[in-house]
């Protein structure tokens, strides 16, 4: 039995390396002599820059930087196995779990610190840059990160706007003036696990605004703020980049990066799966186990274990997805090469118990999972 376990981190519990060894721990309690090969793999938000990392031999790299509420944090990013690459995740400097529960008001968080690793990565001489947005805490269209990079947002009477998203309601101008040179020949590849635009029913503030800590009001209120900020960056870049797949993630971060910058959007899972090499890591495999922390109609947007999922159906390996939770639609994924869906928790739990039981609970969720394609092995084989 060869068995490939390629999971996401499931966020606030394991990380990705974690999933992945007790989902090992689970298909062994099984079938005793499998061969498994473990890929901890990301979509863009936490757990891209370890990924990457990990899949190429490079270096992490640590650096202060200004997080979501403006106050200093430590982040880290990586420097790839080819010496010239760099990789940065919003999650590390602008994400979420920074912001305590009670702060949560996505009008006034900033993805400055992002900017600032940005341009840390700059400095280092790097020109290759890949940028993960996943995990933010953010709804300001990345503008946080264009200052970091010497972009001026400016309202009518020519003063520097505050940082947040609401402030852009106020939008007059952008001047470009002031942007690092170095950009302009940077090569910039955005890892992105949505296709979502930036204003509208399936825009930044809708989506995520809610997750983010937005009232119904706020959602409307920033919606708004985003529309102003698509038409002055389109005026002032030439640009018109609000109805394009992926201009709404991590609050408008796709949107800030491809107005601004030379950047390319792919789906961030892709990107670590081809550094990982997962493609031939699925030659004569009979299984792969992928998981999330939470599963619904998202997850069939494009992220981990459906970039998982596409791969292994084209090598015809059938493919088992462990959920830490399963909410609104999570069965699309059945239409996107995932064969089987799973919940982690057997049964009624507080959420703090069951992040806490995490590695007990997951490990035993694939056991599960194995005794159920051990008497799916015992029908095919006549027994």
């Amino acid at each position: 039995m060869r068995v490939v376990i390629a999971p996401d981190s499931f966020k606030g519990s394991l990380s990705a390396r974690e999933a992945a060894e007790a989902i090992e721990r689970g298909v062994r309690a099984v079938f005793e002599g499998a061969e498994t090969r473990l890929v901890p793999i990301a979509d863009g938000g936490e757990g891209t820059v370890d990924a990457l990392v990990a899949a190429t031999g490079g270096r992490l790299v640590e650096s202060q930087a200004t997080g979501p509420l403006g106050e200093p944090v430590q982040a880290r990013w990586g420097v790839l196995g080819d010496g010239a690459t760099a990789v940065v995740e919003m999650a590390s400097p602008s994400g979420l779990p920074l912001v305590p529960p009670d702060r949560r008001d996505p009008r006034l968080t900033t993805s400055r610190g992002t900017g600032e690793l940005v341009r840390a990565a700059l400095d280092a001489g790097l020109r290759r840059l890949v940028i993960g947005l996943g995990g933010s805490a953010t709804n300001d269209a990345g503008t946080g990160l264009a200052r970091a990079l010497g972009i001026r947002f400016l309202d009518a009477a020519g003063h520097d706007l505050p940082e947040g998203g609401a402030a852009l309601a106020r939008l007059e101008r952008i001047d470009l003036s002031g942007l690092d040179p170095r950009m302009a020949s940077a090569e910039v590849l955005v890892a992105c696990d949505v296709d979502n635009p930036l204003t509208g029913p399936r825009g930044a503030s809708a989506v995520f605004g809610p997750q983010k800590g937005a009232t119904p009001a706020m959602v409307a209120e920033l919606d708004l703020a985003l529309g102003r900020f698509g038409r002055v960056a389109a005026a002032a870049t030439g640009r018109d980049v609000a109805g394009l797949p992926g201009a709404g993630a991590a609050g408008g971060m796709g949107a800030c990066l491809l107005s601004f910058t030379p950047a390319r959007l792919r789906p961030g899972v892709e990107i670590v799966l081809e550094a990982a090499g997962f493609d031939g890591l699925l030659a004569g495999a009979d299984l792969v186990i992928t998981g999330e922390g939470r599963t619904d109609f998202q997850t069939a947007m494009g992220k981990a274990p459906v970039g998982v999922a596409a791969v292994a159906r084209r090598r015809g390996v059938p493919v088992i997805c462990l959920s830490g939770g399963l909410g609104e639609g999570a069965d699309q994924v059945l239409a996107c090469g995932i064969d089987a869906l799973a919940a982690v928790v057997p049964g009624p739990m507080a959420l703090a118990a069951a992040m806490a039981a995490g590695p007990a609970l997951l490990e035993a969720a694939a056991a599960r999972a194995c005794r159920l394609v051990r008497v799916g092995m015992q029908i095919a084989a006549g027994r």
